[in-house]
């Protein structure tokens, strides 16, 4: 049995039979690992990071507001979409959420009995229950908006230069936004501690 080896760059192709000697004492050469390939996966690391970060801040804004009534996270998506859809069907919703219908019917119960989203009979199926937002509901559904839409706005208008601030020294408009999303007074803090993920690594 015989490999064939084909040599390219020389002024013609040379192609020839490899003993199965030299077959067994090839050397197989893995392609360096480059630089910019490490740098690839370590941006994509403060990336996910990052991003842990941003999403805490931005439904910490509304959760302190939810607090109030003693609703939760999943009560605010319940009303984001049923405000933003009237007429949503139930079937729609646990599609959207991918929850259970347990789980969802333990937070409409909630929203109903407080008078924040109103039930009606679909016209065309009468077995279809549709969900509503009563002006209670729209209210506070746009009091959760509005502190989000701000923190979002804030990080678009203004935002962070990430470079040397994250172990990567990643720039990327997505750094910078996501890092424009977190807290002002905590951002040193987020620093720190990926500051420790690469001394880990070293």
């Amino acid at each position: 049995m015989s490999t064939t080896l084909t040599y390219i760059g020389t002024d013609r192709d040379v192609t020839r039979a490899m003993t199965r000697q030299e077959a067994d004492t090839a050397e197989v050469v893995e392609p360096p690992v480059t630089e910019c390939a490490d740098r690839q996966g370590s941006a994509s690391d403060d990336l996910i990071e990052l991003l842990f970060f941003a999403y805490r801040d931005f439904v910490g804004d509304p959760d302190r507001i939810l607090a109030e009534y003693g609703f939760g996270r999943a009560h605010h998506r319940v009303l984001h979409f049923v405000d933003r859809y009237p007429g949503l069907t139930i079937a729609e919703l646990l599609d959207i959420l991918r929850i259970t219908k347990q789980s969802l019917n333990r937070v409409l119960k909630d929203l109903i009995e407080q008078g924040y989203i109103e039930q009606k009979t679909g016209t065309s199926d009468r077995r279809q229950r549709l969900l509503f937002c009563s002006r209670a509901g729209a209210d506070l559904a746009a009091d959760l908006t509005r502190v989000q839409v701000r923190r979002v706005a804030r990080a678009l208008a203004d935002p962070v230069e990430a470079g040397e601030a994250l172990p990567s020294g990643a720039s990327t408009s997505a750094h910078s936004f996501l890092l424009s999303m977190i807290e002002p007074d905590e951002r040193a803090a987020v620093r720190r501690l990926m500051a420790r993920r690469t001394k880990g690594a070293a």
